[in-house]
């Protein structure tokens, strides 16, 4: 058998040597609402790459009460948690447990709208968590998964199962699954662009001049 990566996983491979910043750009220049307002890594230098696989959550039933979830061992190893908690900053649906086991299993990390807790865990693993907030009163009774692998919503962003999520310092990017090459191939062209453009600047040219060289705005623009 072959080691050589599939389609989808060069896309991923592709994402991964790309800023943020430069995906927002791309995203912004085609038209796709992609940037993850409020949400944040526990660490700025903390980095995630990898496909969606997403829970809901929904507030307990007045009798019965569910679970806050025992999914992780189900988790595909790359892949990107995403917690739906309708952005809720009372109750927490991720802890040192859920990191522990995510870490071990080579989970890619985890965006929630919603809060976690137990930060130095994540902290100690340096395992990757992008969240509204933190605090650290259990959801336990509180919240309960209410759909596992359906779409979810990051704020005003929709994230299906599949679709490729990019964290850095300056926060998360959703690429939809069925643009994601698309949006890769511009990403590209514009870091290929301001890497260019840094270079002339390094060597005295004048900003307007380097940037009409490479033609950055056109690159920015619909």
């Amino acid at each position: 058998m072959s080691d050589s990566p599939t389609p989808s996983d060069e896309v991923v491979e592709g994402f991964k040597k790309l800023p943020t910043a430069a995906i927002s750009d791309a995203l912004d220049s085609l038209g796709i609402a992609g940037q993850c307002l409020g949400i944040a890594p526990l660490d700025p230098s903390f980095r995630l790459t990898g496909r969606a696989f997403t829970l809901k959550y929904r507030a307990i039933g007045a009798v019965e009460r569910g679970t806050v979830g025992d999914y992780i061992d189900d988790v595909p190893p790359g892949d990107v948690v995403v917690l739906d908690n309708g952005g809720r900053l009372d109750c927490t649906v991720w802890g040192d447990i859920l990191t522990l086991v995510a870490s071990r299993r080579g989970v890619g990390g985890t965006v929630i709208s919603g809060v976690c807790r137990d930060v130095a865990r994540a902290l100690e693993l340096k395992y990757p968590v992008f969240t509204r907030g933190r605090y650290m009163r259990t959801g336990k009774d509180r919240v309960e998964v209410d759909s596992m692998n359906t779409p979810v919503s990051l704020g005003d962003v929709q994230v299906r199962p599949g679709d490729i999520l990019v964290g850095d310092g300056d926060g998360v990017v959703v690429i939809p699954r069925s643009r994601e090459r698309e949006v890769l191939e511009r990403a590209q062209d514009i870091e290929r662009a301001e890497a260019g453009i840094e270079e002339e600047a390094r060597k005295g040219t004048r900003l307007s001049e380097a940037r009409k060289k490479f033609q950055y705005h056109a690159l920015q623009s619909r």
